[in-house]
């Protein structure tokens, strides 16, 4: 406190203000940060771009698959009759501002999703915005607080094709912890062939995107939607 004291009587002296204008000045920089422009996750800040306009379904959709880490993934249960099961994973779909569009994850059959999966590749997954803290003060279910659920097959990625050293690269990059998970749970890389996608971004009920306009869209090096 005393080191933050002398700091602040060094730039009132410099700039000849009295307590209350810098005071206030302090406040106007303070308010004016847009604290929904960065994320921690695992101790890093990561940068997150401007959302993109609702009336771009594409740029939306690979925006909030970019710049999330971690939905709900939904298989069918072996151990359940064949019920719906969701589980809560960790994902990437790419080095940081280098997002693929297919999201990637690393599970064990310890866990039913992996099990459920190699039994049954049929899988759903759901990403919501709000973690990003870009929501402002809306519910999450809030039509313009956005969500996606990307359906299709749940796949093992084969660990001799480069999509695996890609996969791996671009999971651990998100997901430090991740290299450091026990060997002898034998952790396996998935994918998510996408087949279908459902898009909530806005008012107006889902929009209309169709896996390769999704798939084609590009993002440029520092994570900005082009």
């Amino acid at each position: 406190m005393v080191g933050l004291g002398l700091i602040m009587m060094m730039i009132m002296k410099f700039f000849r203000v009295g307590v209350a204008p810098f005071i206030l000045l302090l406040l106007f920089l303070l308010c004016s940060i847009d604290s929904s422009s960065v994320l921690q996750v695992q101790g890093r800040v990561l940068s997150i771009s401007t959302k993109p306009d609702p009336n771009d379904a594409a740029a939306t959709a690979r925006w909030l698959l970019s710049f999330n880490f971690w939905g709900v993934l939904n298989t069918i249960s072996t151990d359940l009759g064949g019920a719906p099961f969701g589980n809560v994973v960790s994902y990437s779909d790419g080095l940081p501002n280098q997002g693929s569009g297919i999201p990637y994850f690393y599970l064990t059959t310890l866990d039913p999703t992996a099990r459920n999966a190699l039994k049954d590749e049929r899988a759903s997954f759901t990403v919501s915005e709000y973690p990003l803290g870009t929501c402002g003060n809306v519910d999450p279910e809030n039509p313009t607080c956005s969500k996606i659920s990307l359906t299709g097959k749940l796949k093992l990625v084969d660990e001799k094709s480069k999509e695996f050293e890609f996969a791996r690269n671009a999971l651990f990059s998100k997901h430090l912890e991740m290299m450091d998970w026990p060997v002898g749970h034998n952790f396996q890389v998935f994918k998510l062939e996408i087949e279908n996608i459902f898009l909530i971004d806005w008012f107006g009920g889902p929009k209309q995107l169709t896996v390769e306009q999704y798939l084609d869209f590009k993002m440029n090096k520092n994570g900005f939607i082009l």
